[in-house]
């Protein structure tokens, strides 16, 4: 054998070991991931249920939309690679992504959009936004990948509007079903369910888009703030968004194993009244409310400082913002004189029932020190999610309660008679009706700071802070989202760094 002949060999040799180390490298890279969340959601399926904890498992990865919201909060396409909107702005046309499947293995087609926004907007809907869907008049397919959607009147915000979970498209097949057993066009079926415990969603080997790199998600159910810290330091969790613990944060701050964002969310945290119920059915009684409470207290208190002080239900972060925070300022001497001018001189007694999360139940030891003070005896009820869905949200069965909107830009909900805070006004319903008429952005911000100020003076709720997104997150995990412009744990941009 020749030198180069050797030489050769030995060179190809050691490619080969290179080679291999690479590959066995490759295929040990993690592909999946743990994440804990606070809240499990009642059942699976967005298109039928209020709770932002469907979305936060299902936005992106089980179910996906004509649009969708990125992490910055744009409107972006999604089973729609792109629309026509016409001239008087009342018909648009979508045009669908080719190929894109069902995690059942059937063809998603304009059929199953047709269907999705004719279910969202009928009368028998059970959506719980189903006012995003009030302006279509008609849905018309052109062919296998092109739907027209035809409204009543010009919507500035329905592409907006599309981009919900609640929007999302489903199939006429397996519609009834979701709520159990998610059928929807996105990258990850839900392969197990134990309640209580864990939900288990697994990529499909199918997908007709862009491959994820995680392949095994496990989102595991951990209410209690203690616990979710305890999960993080033991390394059972690689990441908890949301993490309902702010008192620990500096723990994992200084800890290089460890990466912290704080972001914002869509959450306006409240405290809701029921407008119905006597009494505060009296706006002097509500007024005397918001005057009893400390918001710079409730946040450092509750939050250990994270949170924005609002003055109604809407984003600071938001442009059109207005800060009405002065309307309902800390002032218990007001309260008190507020409660005698409406025959309370003695104050009065109701129930404050809290859901599990640990900023509504810290946030109500707090609220019902500071209303004690000024005559107002609540009642604290701690209740389970499912329970609160019922009692509050449904039935309208409670006098207070504390709760964070999360759903994005959402102040139309005061236009809703339907709505859990029992609040019926017209002039909302004019100023949400001019808004979805407007396309211009300078004047629907206009129209949104007349309709922050309308909820404010009406005193509908107490209005206490922005939620921010706090999560604890494993180092080299990348991909996260830093802010939550809609709920949303968004499987499909993670990775572990090499």
């Amino acid at each position: 054998m020749t030198a180069n002949r050797s030489t050769a060999l030995l060179a190809a040799a050691i490619l080969g070991l290179t080679a291999a180390a690479t590959t066995t490298a490759s295929a040990a890279a993690r592909d999946d991931v743990t994440i804990g969340m606070q809240l499990e959601p009642p059942g699976l399926d967005p298109t039928a249920g209020a709770a932002g904890a469907i979305d936060s498992v299902t936005y992106a990865n089980v179910f996906q939309g004509l649009t969708r919201f990125d992490q910055n909060g744009s409107v972006v396409p999604d089973l729609a690679e792109r629309w026509n909107i016409s001239s008087d702005g009342l018909t648009y046309t979508f045009h669908l992504v080719k190929g894109v499947t069902f995690s059942d293995g059937s063809a998603m087609d304009a059929e199953d959009v047709k269907f999705s926004l004719d279910r969202a907007r009928a009368a028998d809907s059970v959506n719980a936004q189903k006012g995003l869907f009030a302006g279509i008049a008609e849905v018309k397919v052109l062919d296998p990948l092109t739907v027209q959607v035809i409204l009543s009147e010009p919507n500035g915000g329905f592409l907006f509007n599309l981009a919900w979970g609640d929007a999302v498209i489903v199939a006429p097949e397996t519609a009834a079903t979701n709520a159990t057993n998610p059928v929807g066009t996105g990258p990850y079926v839900v392969s197990d369910w134990v309640k209580g415990d864990r939900i288990v969603l697994t990529a499909r080997d199918d997908y007709w888009g862009d491959p994820v790199s995680i392949r095994t998600a496990t989102l595991r159910i951990i209410a209690d703030p203690t616990a979710a810290f305890s999960a993080m330091m033991a390394g059972d969790l690689d990441v908890f968004p949301a993490f309902p613990a702010p008192e620990n944060l500096a723990m994992f701050e200084g800890n290089p194993e460890f990466r912290v964002t704080v972001g914002t969310t869509e959450g306006e945290t409240i405290l809701a009244m029921n407008n119905g119920a006597p009494p505060l059915d009296d706006i002097r009684v509500r007024e005397a409310v918001a005057h009893a409470i400390d918001r710079e207290t409730v946040i450092d208190g509750a939050m250990y400082g994270y949170g924005t002080p609002i003055g109604t239900h809407f984003a600071p972060h938001n442009p059109a913002y207005v800060d009405l925070t002065e309307l309902s300022a800390y002032d218990p001497e007001k309260s008190r004189a507020l409660l005698a001018e409406a025959g309370l001189s003695d104050g009065f007694t109701t129930t404050l029932k809290l859901p599990p999360t640990s900023y509504a139940r810290r946030s109500g030891e707090i609220i019902a020190a500071e209303l004690a003070e000024v005559g107002i005896r609540v009642e604290i009820s701690n209740i389970e999610w499912a329970q609160w869905l019922d009692e509050v949200f449904k039935r309208r069965d409670y006098g207070m309660t504390i709760i964070s909107h999360v759903e994005p830009m959402d102040i139309g909900i005061y236009a809703r008679d339907d709505y859990y805070f029992d609040y019926h006004s017209q002039a909302m319903k004019d100023l949400m009706a001019e808004l979805t008429r407007t396309t211009n952005p300078d004047t629907r911000s206009e129209i949104l700071g007349r309709a922050q100020r309308r909820i404010a003076e009406d005193y509908v709720n107490a209005y206490l802070f922005q939620l921010p997104l706090l999560t604890v997150s494993r180092a080299g995990l990348e991909g996260l989202w830093e802010n939550a412009p809609t709920p949303a744990i968004d499987l499909t941009g993670l990775s572990w760094a090499e």
